[in-house]
């Protein structure tokens, strides 16, 4: 059986039996709260915000209608929508600590510490530069390097064509660039 059937099987077993949820709790969980957890900067936040997205999907699982898309999409989207509200009703910038990124953002090294703080600043320079970008933007960039995922997922949790993802992610990248290079030419100056 492939993994789209298997899938396919365990939520529709999932309808009726809560340890069928709980297998793809298991699955998903730490993608969702990833993702939530880049989106808001907050550990509280991204617990909370995590659980009530598999407290929704369980909620509504009754009425899922497999699409084609993979389930993951379905979730990524019950998370986007209340990141979304989470921005809104705080009506804050987002703001991550240095401090809890993971080490594949941030290696640990043995450079020298001249280096290590030149590469903290282009860091913390670049970090500042993606929470400017508008929401979609970011939400790209953490799925692509964070989570992972290919283009065509993307597409599919942001409900774009995979060619439209490709093109966003190169006008990201265009944005990121002029903006580092304006900073660094402004740090001149």
């Amino acid at each position: 059986m492939d993994e789209k059937q298997e899938e396919k099987e365990l939520i529709d077993r999932a309808k009726t039996d809560p340890a069928a949820f709980g297998e793809l709790y298991r699955r998903y969980v730490d993608r969702i709260y990833n993702y939530i957890y880049y989106r808001t900067g907050s550990v509280g936040d991204a617990e909370d915000l995590t659980g009530k997205v598999f407290f929704k999907a369980m909620s509504h699982i009754q009425s899922y209608k497999h699409m084609g898309l993979p389930f993951s999409a379905w979730l990524y989207r019950i998370a986007h929508n209340l990141v979304a509200n989470y921005h809104r009703d705080r009506s804050r910038k987002q703001e991550l600590s240095l401090d809890d990124l993971p080490g594949q953002i941030m290696p640990k090294s043995e450079q020298h510490p001249e280096t290590r703080a030149v590469r903290s600043q282009e860091v913390d320079a670049l970090l500042a530069q993606i929470r400017d970008l508008a929401p979609n933007r970011q939400e790209l960039l953490i799925l692509k390097f964070v989570d992972q995922l290919s283009n065509a997922e993307i597409g599919q949790i942001m409900r774009k064509s995979e060619g439209a993802i490709k093109s966003l992610y190169h006008r990201t990248l265009l944005e990121l660039r002029e903006k580092m290079e304006e900073d660094s030419s402004n740090a001149e100056h």
